[in-house]
């Protein structure tokens, strides 16, 4: 090889390496922008009465968004009890059954159905569990989310689950396991970890959705026991908060802001942590 040839592949390789690096520092750059611009805006809020106390009637200061906190947790519960197992069985079609018209239509079903806008899906979930009823609910939100969780959860199961090695399989059903057998003690324990991300990361995706919680579970400034009632959640808070014309409120808006990236950040570390945590058991 010529000096000359090699010359240029070394520069071709710092170049292309200065412009991944830059570009991956832009990424990063956005993202602490962000939660630096929230925290510089909601950090003064943040305090004990924030994560204790109800909202105060207009036109008072002070008071904090504890049932939109506990409200979001709600919602969220009920989307994971909706959305996941029908996700996870659907993903465990399409990984170990799905080579038929059927198991394409599902998957193409699936694709779509993660493209639609969630004003859609709140539109849906209203006429499904808010008009037959004639209220809002904070179930009628958990219908919502529940469904905006299982594309996600559908794809991911089915990558995680084809990731696993077909030896594992073999061996299982040569020592006489059947097939469900072979996919309930073999091959799902073996993508756990990945399949818990999996779900995790819908359950992140739509803790911030707002569309479909104005349709379906309203807001409610109060504490909201059970789950027929309107539900406060921090989406929709930050949403009032945000368009009200009064400062205490806009202070709030930016921290409750804060907090939802926050628990946003933290479950896709906790996401990481299980994926590494599996790949070192394993090299083990």
């Amino acid at each position: 090889m010529s000096s000359l040839r090699l010359g240029w592949r070394k520069t071709l390789n710092a170049v292309m390496l200065t412009l991944t690096g830059v570009a991956a520092l832009a990424v990063v750059s956005v993202l602490l922008f962000i939660f630096g611009y929230l925290l510089y805006h909601g950090g003064k809020s943040l305090n004990w009465d924030f994560f204790t106390k109800l909202p105060k009637p207009v036109g008072e200061t002070g008071g904090g968004m504890a049932n939109a906190i506990v409200g979001s947790l709600k919602l969220l519960l009920l989307a994971a009890l909706m959305g996941l197992p029908v996700g996870l069985m659907a993903g465990v079609y399409l990984a170990e059954f799905g080579g038929t018209t059927f198991a394409f239509v599902i998957r193409y079903t699936t694709d779509l159905l993660n493209g639609v806008p969630s004003i859609v899906i709140g539109i849906f979930a209203y006429s499904l569990a808010v008009l037959p009823v004639k209220h809002f609910s904070a179930l009628a939100g958990g219908v919502a989310l529940g469904i905006m969780v299982i594309p996600v959860t559908v794809r991911s199961t089915e990558e995680f689950l084809r990731a696993v090695p077909v030896n594992l399989r073999e061996g299982a059903m040569a020592l006489g396991a059947s097939k469900w057998r072979t996919i309930a003690t073999v091959v799902l324990p073996a993508a756990s970890g990945g399949i818990l991300t999996g779900m995790l990361l819908a359950l992140a995706r739509v803790a911030g959705e707002t569309a479909p919680l104005l349709f379906t579970a309203f807001s409610n400034r109060f504490w909201s026991p059970g789950w027929g009632q309107p539900i406060a959640s921090l989406p929709v808070m930050i949403y009032t908060y945000a368009i009200a014309p009064y400062d205490d409120w806009h202070r709030q808006a930016w921290a409750a802001g804060l907090v939802l990236l926050a628990l946003v950040l933290v479950a896709n570390l906790g996401c990481r942590l299980i994926l590494n945590r599996r790949g070192a058991i394993r090299s083990v």
